[in-house]
């Protein structure tokens, strides 16, 4: 056996992916649950992971700090080829995916921190008097929370 071919079927221990990895054990056993990792047991039911496994916490991690929803990673994951490992471009095209909504959502997280320093600037420190924000408390009537900003 040659020494890629040994190097590429030494799988990790839990906790050597979670030292790797920079997430406890327990969220390894989270994402194994929701479908986003794999692992393979030993004769003695232990779980061991291919190495592989840790791009895709890496890109699970990187996915969920821009709020994209587990259940849309899981689904971007299903998408990676399983005969071998996921390349540069691999990785670029699911990422792409999401470009547009990450955009869309930049755009309005811009536009609420411009409306916040507008509203702090005038001085009343006031939605419920602001004539600005919510002119004869207009907005009361649709109910309750925020509705300047379209729902997702």
């Amino acid at each position: 056996m040659g020494e890629h071919e040994r190097v590429r079927r030494t799988r990790l221990a839990p906790a050597e992916v979670a030292r790797r990895s920079g997430v406890p054990v327990s969220t390894l056993h989270f994402y194994e649950k929701q479908g986003l990792i794999t692992a393979e047991r030993t004769p003695g039911n232990q779980r061991r992971y291919d190495r592989e496994v840790l791009r895709r916490i890496a890109f699970v991690q990187a996915s969920s700090r821009v709020g994209i929803p587990l259940a849309e990673i899981r689904d971007a994951l299903d998408h990676l080829p399983v005969d071998r490992a996921p390349t540069a471009a691999d990785w670029a095209r699911l990422s792409r995916r999401w470009r547009a909504d990450l955009d869309r959502r930049i755009a309005e997280l811009e536009a609420l921190r411009d409306q916040l320093e507008t509203c702090i600037g005038c001085g009343c420190l006031s939605l419920r008097a602001c004539r600005l924000a919510n002119p004869a408390d207009r907005m009361g009537g649709d109910g309750a929370g925020a509705r300047r900003w379209p729902s997702s």
